[in-house]
């Protein structure tokens, strides 16, 4: 069976390279990237069967990578050197994991708490300040001009006492001497620990499994910055980044078979310069 494919399949140095199409209308079916023909394969859907965490442990758990990043910063910051590196990697994991989890927790957990408003109030009054904290960093990581390792130090060691305070007030608001406050995974939510499992070089798909964990991948991809590439591994076909990719951004990726299942898949993934 001939999959329909989005890309146009060469083979060069022993792998199969695609090359994207130059525009949506253009994608027409064409002949298996891989060199044998085979049936269309689909990731993983299967849900992950370990525990979900409580609130209280998703916490800790973003606590602690919170921190971890904030340490990276100021060893340099307290050096009195700029920590671009660290700097980036801390703002990424705040905007992608803190911030969604401050939507999460209001749209999931407070909407449905049958605590008092006023109580409520003053838990999104501390997400608003975090917000602002976190706007703060971001700029302070943009403007050039005004690069003051003493000033992020400061402004980042306010960032972690608010988010610990916040969370402990949290904690103790929201407490229920009955059952133990479900954590956001458990609500529906993507899990924090896949946001290392999608960080570094080599993404795993098999660990990241369903249509969840296509969205984490495709959310690492597309922070690719120009020249970057990554590697997806997984037990099928990883046909479904491929065909987002391409109607997201159609010649944005480079997209080469390294190895074809079963029962393993390799994908090497290229972040192509903009013109």
């Amino acid at each position: 069976m001939t999959r329909p494919a989005l890309l146009t399949p060469q083979t060069a140095a022993g792998a199969t390279r695609c090359s994207w199409p130059t525009s949506a209308a253009k994608m027409e079916p064409t002949r298996d990237p891989p060199t044998q023909t085979r049936e269309r394969n689909t990731l993983s859907t299967t849900p992950s069967s370990q525990p979900q965490p409580t609130l209280v442990g998703e916490h800790a758990l973003l606590v602690s990578a919170v921190t971890s990043r904030a340490n990276d910063v100021l060893a340099e910051a307290d050096q009195d050197r700029w920590p671009t590196d660290a700097l980036h990697q801390f703002l990424d994991y705040l905007h992608l994991e803190v911030l969604r989890q401050i939507v999460d927790e209001e749209w999931l957990l407070f909407r449905n708490s049958q605590h008092a408003p006023h109580e409520l109030t003053k838990l999104r009054a501390d997400h608003l300040e975090l917000r602002r904290l976190i706007d703060d960093l971001n700029e302070a990581a943009t403007n050039d001009a005004d690069r003051s390792p003493q000033r992020l130090a400061k402004m980042t060691r306010e960032l972690l006492a608010k988010l610990q305070a916040h969370i402990n007030s949290e904690e103790q608001v929201l407490a229920d001497s009955t059952t133990e406050l479900p954590s956001m995974s458990a609500l529906g939510s993507t899990p924090h620990s896949w946001y290392a499992l999608t960080a570094g070089a080599v993404i795993d798909l098999d660990a990241v499994p369903g249509p969840q964990g296509i969205d984490a991948a495709l959310g690492r991809i597309l922070r690719l910055r120009a020249g970057e590439q990554l590697e997806l591994r997984a037990s099928s076909d990883p046909y479904p980044i491929w065909r987002r990719l391409a109607l997201a951004d159609p010649e944005g990726y480079g997209f080469t078979y390294l190895q074809t299942g079963p029962p393993q898949w390799r994908v090497q993934l290229d972040r192509r310069p903009s013109d």
